[in-house]
């Protein structure tokens, strides 16, 4: 059964999630070129080259996708501001039109009741600054907590919360060592650089919006639960090294000031000078810690370099991006990520969902699949509040169905169909089944 909001805690926040790229059309409102603009255009990148230029048209769509969230119930919208449209140079000049865009967005939630929930960077970077090395560049700190500066100069009166990176193994990991997302890089020395200036970036953007008088900050990571392909030594091992790079690197970094001794030993000799001397920076306090979760992985050994693991597939029903669906994982996170490293934290689920292969029929999309997969994540949540972990909120993923990234607009994860020739949006039963839930 789909919990309702009064199976929760009073003052439990429920939302919806997107980010600009993915949704709002990057060639309106003067935005400037991203690294995702020119990944896509190479070819192998993307399914079908496909890009943000146009997505699902949010940019001229907004007032109607805010009707979507308030009609559903949601208390906040987690949404995220777009460098390369606000600075389309990455520094330097700012692109008023976009600034005046996020301001129109986020007054038109709070008209409607929905706080706004601030992500500062969700993996488009401007295509000036990839062009200086992006990532590996410390620069990049320094140009983020400019950009923080902007945005938060306009928005940061309003905001409801905000957190600087969303997700930082995919900015790190996945796309400068495995190489599947923007910039497409498969180099250890910049995957180590990247990482750690991505937690020197999330420490300097905190800094400045504590400077401009805001609270209610935090920061995002992802998680997934890493089972060992079998019970053999080898196996166990290349789990405890895929945990180690994804779930443990960022955290701790966060708040223990160190990085995991099985991600060092490969790491070591490519860090950039003087890393260790950022932790005071990258721990600036937090009110708050969201975790992102979706889904398990099966690890197996494998011969080679570290990190020496490979993914097989595993038995437990899967969604439309070939993930396991797997409840429990998200518990244990929860668990692990208050008692091991966050302790009394506020924290909240940032994302959770799944791609379906949605179909519709006479006009009706009926995603009973997705119905399941949020409420058995939902009661994994209630499990952990009834063990005394402080969540104190929940937001789904997608609002939209929306550009999937490197798999272009074939995965739909929204509660709401979008036909992207016409742009017509059709909410799925899975919209119906929060606003059911959500009613008072």
């Amino acid at each position: 059964m789909f919990p309702k909001r009064s199976d929760f805690p009073p003052g439990f926040l429920f939302g919806a999630a997107t980010s600009s790229y993915q949704i709002e059309g990057h060639r309106f409102g003067g935005a400037g070129q991203t690294h995702w603009d020119s990944f896509a255009a190479t070819p192998g990148n993307v399914v079908r080259a496909e890009n943000g230029a146009v997505a699902c048209d949010h940019y001229h769509r907004w007032e109607g996708d805010l009707d979507l969230i308030a009609g559903a119930g949601f208390d906040l919208y987690r949404f995220s501001t777009s460098w390369a449209r606000i600075m389309p140079e990455g520094r330097g000049a700012v692109n008023v039109e976009g600034l005046d865009f996020y301001d129109r967005l986020v007054d038109g939630m709070l008209e409607r009741g929905i706080k706004p929930a601030l992500t500062l960077y969700h993996w488009e970077l401007p295509s000036a600054l990839a062009d200086l090395g992006g990532w590996r560049n410390r620069d990049v700190a320094s140009w983020f907590a400019d950009y923080t500066d902007v945005v938060c100069r306009r928005l940061g009166d309003r905001i409801w919360s905000a957190a600087p990176i969303n997700e930082p193994w995919c900015v790190g990991f996945l796309s400068h060592f495995l190489g599947l997302h923007a910039p497409g890089l498969r180099d250890i020395r910049a995957t180590a650089r990247a990482m750690h200036h991505i937690l020197l970036a999330h420490g300097r953007a905190i800094q400045v919006m504590r400077g401009l008088g805001m609270g209610n900050l935090g920061a995002v990571c992802n998680f997934e639960y890493a089972h060992p392909a079998d019970g053999s030594p080898a196996s166990i091992s290349a789990a405890q090294r895929y945990d180690a790079h994804y779930n443990q690197f960022f955290v701790q970094g966060l708040f223990k000031g160190s990085y995991p001794d099985a991600v060092m030993k490969a790491f070591a000799p490519h860090m950039p000078t003087g890393w260790q001397d950022d932790f005071a920076t990258i721990q600036a306090p937090l009110d708050w810690f969201g975790l992102n979760y979706y889904t398990c992985k099966r690890i197996a050994a494998a011969e080679g370099p570290w990190p020496a693991h490979a993914e097989v597939e595993g038995p437990l029903p899967k969604t439309a991006m070939g993930w396991e669906i797997y409840p429990e994982g998200l518990h244990h996170f929860l668990r692990r990520v208050s008692q091991d490293f966050t302790g009394n934290l506020p924290l909240y689920i940032t994302e959770n969902g799944m791609a379906a292969p949605d179909v519709l029929r006479g006009g009706v999309c009926d995603d009973a699949d997705r119905v399941a997969y949020f409420a058995g994540h939902l009661q994994a949540c209630r499990q952990a509040i009834a063990e005394g972990v402080p969540l104190a909120g929940y937001m789904a993923w997608s609002l939209l169905d929306n550009y999937e990234w490197s798999l272009g607009y074939e995965k739909r994860f929204g509660l709401v169909h979008v036909d992207f020739d016409t742009q017509m949006r059709r909410p799925k039963a899975s919209w119906y089944a929060w606003q059911a839930a959500l009613k008072n």
